[in-house]
């Protein structure tokens, strides 16, 4: 707490003409000026900037002998950059949500939630991607072609452009301008990815 001590209250002439006033001059109005020193509490300071320094950690895992305060903060600074860049992902322009208007709270809530699981999703299928890919010993060309095991999910979206399907008959769909990069993310995310660009159709 900030308290003012040996303080004083001074009322001062002023005068609307320039210059010094003669000595009897009445003036026009009067001005206060409050003196003092500014003090505060150290015991109430030093509770005010330990509840500053503090942030709030979440985790589903209740059992404090598999994962104690320490360790939970000590995972959460190992990964803090990725968490931060995941929702830096979420204001970018390119996820279109600063163009949502929302007026219910409820509806606030939903996007938010939305938002959420989509950061979830993408976080885990970029955990996957590249666990998958030093586990093989693999590696995936980013934006300058140099081949990395750590490309992040958004640049591999991006690389997912371009593919079409070409409708033959009933029977037959081709999945056309798969790129080798492209198969490679597809086999180290697993069959059941690999179903959504094939099932009963072929791949060219």
């Amino acid at each position: 707490m900030t308290s003012l001590h040996h303080y004083s209250v001074n009322r001062l002439a002023r005068f609307n003409k320039k210059g010094r006033p003669a000595k009897d001059t009445e003036p026009d109005y009067f001005v206060w000026k409050i003196e003092g020193g500014i003090a505060s509490t150290i015991e109430e300071r030093s509770i005010r900037l330990r509840r500053k320094s503090c942030f709030i950690l979440a985790t589903n895992q209740q059992d404090t002998t598999e994962l104690d305060e320490e360790e939970l903060k000590r995972r959460y600074k190992q990964d803090q950059q990725r968490v931060e860049r995941g929702f830096r992902f979420l204001k970018a322009p390119q996820f279109l949500a600063s163009t949502l208007y929302l007026k219910k709270p409820e509806r606030v809530m939903a996007l938010l939630m939305i938002m959420t699981l989509s950061l979830l999703i993408y976080a885990t299928i970029e955990y996957r991607i590249r666990t998958e890919l030093d586990k093989k010993n693999e590696v995936f060309p980013n934006q300058k072609g140099i081949p990395i095991s750590n490309p992040t999910v958004r640049w591999v979206f991006q690389r997912f452009s371009g593919i079409h399907e070409l409708t033959i008959s009933q029977d037959q769909v081709l999945i056309v301008n798969l790129k080798p990069s492209q198969l490679l993310i597809l086999r180290l995310l697993g069959e059941a990815f690999q179903k959504i660009y094939s099932g009963t159709r072929r791949l060219v």
